[in-house]
């Protein structure tokens, strides 16, 4: 008897889960572009995980959101309500800054968009796992692949498969 879950499961775990780093306070510019980037991930089939929070993350939930995407908020506090309107599935942690961590293992490949010293740290750690990194309008260090913009980062993924 099958009732569909493992299918949708299934179909989940092959899926492109990437994760969106950046700025927790943006302008409208920055907001504008992760919200861009949002839609384009998501309607090539990838599952956003980001931190769940406000600024980048927000704007690329709702991205995502918009174009019938799926979210995930792997968040600081130990409150789901914590998260943004726009995560759909919301992990509260209740591990601060620490929960950084897990989002750069759940993702296959990260973006890093704007950000200061956290994003800093999200990055160090992915780069250290051997993770792809991405870099729009945020830090510049070896390894992270610098684009101009929102196109270019999906162009990427479209290219090189995440």
């Amino acid at each position: 008897m099958s009732t569909g879950f493992s299918r949708s499961v299934y179909s989940l775990r092959n899926r492109l889960f990437v994760g969106v780093i950046g700025a927790g306070e943006c302008d409208a510019e920055l907001a504008a572009e992760a919200r861009a980037l949002g839609r384009g991930l998501a309607a090539v089939g990838a599952v956003v995980v980001c931190g769940g929070m406000g600024g980048v993350m927000r704007a690329v939930c709702q991205g995502a959101q918009e174009q019938g995407g799926l979210t995930i908020g792997i968040m600081p506090g130990s409150e789901r309500s914590q998260a943004n309107e726009f995560v759909a599935l919301p992990i509260a942690t209740g591990f601060g800054e620490a929960r950084n961590l897990i989002i750069i293992r759940t993702a296959d490949i990260l973006i890093a968009i704007g950000g200061s010293y956290g994003t800093l740290s999200e990055i160090g750690f992915a780069l250290k796992m051997g993770k792809r990194v991405i870099g729009l309008k945020t830090w510049e260090i070896e390894g992270v692949e610098k684009v101009a913009s929102v196109e270019d980062v999906l162009t990427r993924l479209r290219i090189k498969g995440g």
